[in-house]
C-alpha cells in the first residue's frame, strides 16, 4: 500500500489501514526519540540496511508534530443502549465505550499484545473472536475472547490461515474464512465457537477465495461469495448442516460478473448485494430467491456502490456510493424502492456503516485530507447529524493541511486517466519537485484521506505530491478496471508517461525534479516506470513491490496465487510468460539507471523478498545506486513502531538528496538540509 491508500489492503482485507493508523496512537505518548544523545538515527536491530546514508537525527524532530494527529474507528454500538465503541490496534489491541456524543472514551477490552488483525464482537456481546498473526506472516490464527473472565481460547488448526469470521444471530456458530498450510485457495469452516472440537469444513475451494457474509434470519444457511479474482466473483448459498450448495449467480463454468458484501432481508426470502450484473458500475441489487430474479435497485446512480447495511427492523438500505473517490450517503426505503441522498455531510470518505439496533440510529467512519477518522451518526428519522468521536490533532493545525485537486490527462491511446494533487502552501517559490505515489492493487483506488508524514513532504519540503489512478483502478466501471489486465499491462505504466508530460506543461511543477513511488503493486508499477522512463525521473522507491510477475506469482502464498493469475496472467501458459519475462523491471534492471530505495519485509507472503533481492543484486551489478531495508519482523507492511520510523527517515532522506538539489544539479551535502525557496 502507498503511504495514503490505507483504507484497504489489495485483497480482500478488512481495513487494514486501522492497524497502521493505530500505530500512530503510540506517538502521542512515546513520542519520537530514536535519536536518544546521538546525532545519527540507529536501524532496528532486527532490520537489514545496506546503501542507505547515516540518518542525522534532525530529521526525526522535524517530521514529529505531523505524525500526531490519529482517529480511532468505529467497532460497533452496544446492542441494547446508544453506545459507541471504538478500537485500536497495534502494540496491544483495545476497544473503548463512548456512552454519548463527543464524551470521554473509556478502555472496556484490552489485548496486551501485537499483530493482532481484527476484532469481531458476538451480537450478545459477551464474546468477541480476534485474529492474529505473528511478525506479519499472515498465518492468522482465531481465538474466542470471554469479555466476562477475560480469557482467550484458540479456535483455529495451528499453522492454517483463518480470516473474515461471520457470526450466527444466535451467537452459538461461527463460519470463516479458511487456509490449510501450504494449501491451494481458501475454504469456508464452520465452529461452535464453545466446543473447539466441532470445528469443520463446510465447503471446500477449488483454488479460489470463499468468503461468507451472512447468516440467514434462521441461522440454518449462510451465504458466501466464490471469487475468482478481485473483479470476478460467483453467489452462493450453503447449508450448514450438510454443506448442500446453491448457485445463486452466473455460469457454473464461466465468471465474468462481480458480486459482494451479499446480505439475507428480514423474512430470509431475498438478498441485497453489490454486483455488476448486467451494469459497468457496481450497484446494489435484490435476489429473490424464489425466482432466481435479480432487480437492480440502484439503476439511476453511474458510480459505484461501495458498502450497505440494511437496519435491523429491515425496513431501510444504507449505503455509500463513491463518485470519484468521493463518497455520498444514501437511504434506500425497501417498501417503496426509493431512495434519497443525504446532504448536510463533509466531502470525504464514508466507511464502516453500523446500525443500532433501534434502527435508527446509522454510525460511520468519515476520513478526508484534513480528517483522520471522526466518527458520526445519522438520526434517520430527523436527518440529525451528531459527531461521537473527532480526531485528534497532535498539535498540527489540521485546517492549514493542503487539499487535493483532481487532475485529468490523456493517455497514449486518448483515454482520459485522472488523479489527486496536492500542492504546498504559498511560500514556496520556483517550480515545485513532485513526488508520483501509485496505489496498490492493482484493483484498488486512491481516495482523499488522511496523508499523515506526506503532509511533511508537502508542507515543509514544498514537493507536489500526485496519486494517479491508472487503468486498472476501481471506480471508474469494469470496463476501465480491465484495461490492464494480461498483456495490457504496460498500458498502465504509459498512463505514468503520459501524466510526465501533464506534468512538463504545468507552469509550476518542475519536470527535471520527479520521483516515483508505490507499494505493493504500486512497487511494481514503480519500478516499470523507472524501467520505461529512467530519463524522466530522480528517482524510484518501491515498497514491497514484485519485480517480475512470473516468479511473484509462482512465489506468493497458495492460498492468493489463483486470484494473481486471474488478473496478471497465467504464468504457466508459455506466452503469458514470455509477456511477463520480457516487461520484468528485473530483467530491464540495464535501463535503470537512477537510484532505487527498495524496502521489503522478510516475513511478506505476498510478495517475497527474493523479488527484492533479485533486482538489488542486479543493480549493484551495474552500478545503480541502490538503498535497501529489510525488516526481519514484518510482513507485507511494516507495523512495528520502530520500523516504521527508519522507512520513514530512509524515504525523507531519498527524497531530500534526489529532489531538493542546488542549482548545478549537485546534491548537497549529506549533513545539509536543502535549501528551500520560500
Amino acid at each position: 500500500m502507498s503511504t495514503q491508500s490505507r483504507c484497504r489492503s489489495n485483497l480482500f482485507g478488512e481495513q487494514m489501514w486501522m492497524t497502521v493508523c493505530a500505530v500512530l496512537v503510540l506517538l502521542v505518548a512515546c513520542p519520537l526519540d530514536a535519536t536518544a544523545q546521538s546525532d545519527e538515527i540507529a536501524p532496528p536491530k532486527i532490520m537489514e540496511v545496506s546503501g542507505v546514508p547515516k540518518i542525522p537525527s534532525s530529521l526525526a524532530k522535524e517530521v514529529k508534530r505531523y505524525l500526531g494527529a490519529y482517529g480511532l474507528p468505529l467497532a460497533g454500538w452496544h446492542p441494547e443502549k446508544r453506545e459507541l465503541w471504538v478500537k485500536g490496534i497495534s502494540s496491544a489491541a483495545w476497544v473503548a465505550r463512548i456512552e454519548a456524543p463527543v464524551a470521554s472514551q473509556k478502555t472496556w477490552v484490552y489485548l496486551p499484545f501485537g499483530d493482532v488483525y481484527n476484532v469481531y464482537f458476538q451480537p450478545q456481546a459477551k464474546y468477541l473472536i480476534y485474529n492474529r498473526d505473528a511478525d506479519g506472516n499472515e498465518s492468522f490464527q482465531m481465538f474466542l475472547y470471554n469479555l466476562a473472565t477475560r480469557s482467550s481460547t484458540l479456535l483455529s488448526e495451528e499453522k492454517s490461515r483463518n480470516t473474515e469470521p461471520v457470526w450466527s444471530h444466535s451467537g452459538e456458530r461461527v463460519v470463516w474464512s479458511y487456509s490449510p498450510s501450504k494449501g491451494s485457495g481458501v475454504s469456508l469452516s464452520v465452529i461452535n465457537p464453545f466446543d473447539p472440537k466441532s470445528r469443520r469444513l463446510l465447503v471446500e475451494s477449488t483454488g479460489n477465495y470463499l468468503k461468507a457474509y451472512d447468516w440467514s434470519p434462521d441461522d440454518t444457511q449462510v451465504v458466501f461469495c466464490e471469487f475468482i479474482g478481485n473483479t470476478t466473483s460467483k453467489l452462493w448459498l450453503v447449508k450448514v448442516e450438510n454443506g448442500e450448495k446453491r448457485l445463486l449467480s452466473g455460469n457454473a463454468e464461466k465468471a465474468d460478473e462481480y458480486y459482494d458484501s451479499p446480505m439475507f432481508n428480514k423474512d430470509g426470502k431475498g438478498i441485497f448485494v453489490i454486483t455488476d450484473r448486467a451494469s459497468d458500475v457496481r450497484r446494489l441489487a435484490y435476489l429473490n430467491l424464489s425466482s432466481g430474479q435479480f432487480r437492480n435497485l440502484t439503476a439511476e446512480i453511474n458510480w459505484d456502490v461501495d458498502e450497505f447495511q440494511l437496519s435491523p427492523d429491515g425496513k431501510m438500505v444504507a449505503f455509500t456510493v463513491n463518485e470519484n473517490g468521493i463518497s455520498r450517503l444514501y437511504l434506500l426505503e425497501i417498501a417503496s424502492g426509493s431512495y434519497k441522498p443525504i446532504g448536510d455531510l463533509p466531502g470525504g470518505v464514508i466507511s464502516d456503516l453500523k446500525w443500532h439496533s433501534n434502527s435508527t440510529d446509522l454510525a460511520f467512519n468519515f476520513k478526508s485530507p484534513r480528517t483522520p477518522n471522526d466518527i458520526y451518526s445519522l438520526d434517520v428519522k430527523t436527518s440529525k447529524v451528531e459527531l461521537w468521536a473527532k480526531s485528534v490533532s497532535g498539535g498540527l493545525d489540521l485546517e492549514k493541511l493542503s487539499l487535493p485537486e483532481l487532475i485529468q490527462w490523456k493517455s497514449f491511446d486518448g483515454r482520459t486517466i485522472s488523479g489527486f494533487l496536492y500542492r504546498p502552501a504559498t511560500g514556496f517559490a520556483g517550480k515545485r519537485p513532485v513526488i508520483i505515489d501509485i496505489h496498490g492493487g492493482p484493483e484498488e483506488q486512491y481516495r482523499p484521506i488522511f496523508g499523515y508524514e506526506d503532509n511533511y513532504f508537502i508542507n515543509e519540503l514544498g514537493i507536489v505530491k500526485i496519486y494517479p489512478n491508472v487503468r486498472g483502478s476501481t471506480g471508474y466501471g469494469k470496463k476501465f478496471l480491465d484495461l490492464d489486465n494480461g498483456v495490457q499491462r504496460e498500458d498502465a505504466v504509459k498512463d505514468i508517461g503520459a501524466l510526465f508530460d501533464w506534468i512538463k506543461k504545468q507552469p509550476d511543477l518542475d519536470a527535471d525534479r520527479v520521483l516515483v513511488q508505490g507499494s505493493s503493486y504500486g512497487g511494481y508499477m514503480s519500478l516499470s516506470v523507472a524501467a520505461k522512463y529512467d530519463d524522466r525521473i530522480r528517482g524510484t522507491i518501491s515498497d514491497s513491490g514484485a519485480t517480475n510477475l512470473a516468479t511473484f506469482i509462482e512465489r506468493t502464498e497458495g492460498w492468493r496465487r489463483d486470484l494473481r493469475r486471474a488478473e496478471f496472467g497465467d504464468e504457466r501458459d508459455s506466452k503469458i510468460k514470455a509477456y511477463m519475462e520480457r516487461t520484468a523491471p528485473l530483467n530491464n534492471i540495464r535501463k535503470i539507471k537512477k537510484p532505487l530505495l527498495i524496502i521489503q519485509g522478510k516475513n511478506d507472503p505476498r510478495v517475497a523478498a527474493s523479488e527484492a533481492e533479485a533486482i538489488i543484486n542486479a543493480a549493484k551489478r551495474q552500478g545503480t545506486s541502490v538503498w535497501y531495508l529489510l525488516a526481519g519482523d514484518e510482513g507485507h507492511t511494516f507495523v512495528k513502531q520502530g520500523n516504521r520510523d527508519f522507512r520513514l527517515y530512509s524515504i525523507m532522506l531519498f527524497a531530500q538528496e534526489h529532489l531538493l538539489r542546488q542549482a548545478n544539479n549537485q546534491p548537497p551535502p549529506l549533513s545539509q538540509r536543502p535549501k528551500l525557496e520560500k
